[in-house]
């Protein structure tokens, strides 16, 4: 089975990241990325067609259970399963999004994420500075370009200068 839609690489525009956690000296913090939900509807869409898979959304204690089916193109029907917990952010709403996110994973969508480096950004603040963001996007277009990155990657506001155009 082929499954060249959601097993083709990620763009930078569908990896966004998040911060786990930051460094016990407190100088930097350390982000992992993720696929949103909107980038697994739109690639089952492209992969199965609208109608040719579905999720199934299950409360259970502290969490949810997502079932995605799809109909495989020699007819076929699969079904995978996986599950979140509630989440700190919108409860409901995050579990749900969560549980979808990694019940993809099973059919392979974003299963590349977990090879990526360990990325930390030098940083005091809690969240991602916005001169990190395109560093990150390069990375990803690295990643995808098949080129080498080591297994940790610390990025520092000094990356991030862009050099001065003289007229």
């Amino acid at each position: 089975m082929n499954l060249d839609v959601l097993n083709a690489p990620l763009t930078a525009q569908e990896v966004e990241w998040r911060v786990q956690s930051q460094t016990k000296d407190g100088q930097k913090i350390v982000v992992v990325p993720y696929i949103t939900n909107r980038c697994v509807m739109q690639r089952f869409d492209e992969q199965f067609g609208w109608a040719g898979w579905q999720n199934e959304i299950r409360e259970i204690e502290g969490g949810f259970l997502c079932t995605i089916t799809a109909v495989l193109p020699g007819g076929e029907i699969v079904r995978k399963t996986d599950g979140a917990s509630r989440t700190n952010v919108e409860p409901v709403k995050g579990g749900i999004s969560d549980a979808m996110k990694r019940c993809a994973v099973q059919f392979g969508l974003g299963r590349s994420l977990y090879d990526f480096p360990k990325v930390l950004i030098q940083t005091t603040d809690k969240y991602i500075p916005e001169w990190a963001i395109p560093l990150l996007d390069k990375m990803v277009d690295k990643l995808n370009a098949g080129g080498i990155i080591r297994d940790v990657v610390v990025l520092k506001p000094e990356h991030a200068k862009v050099p001065v155009k003289t007229v």
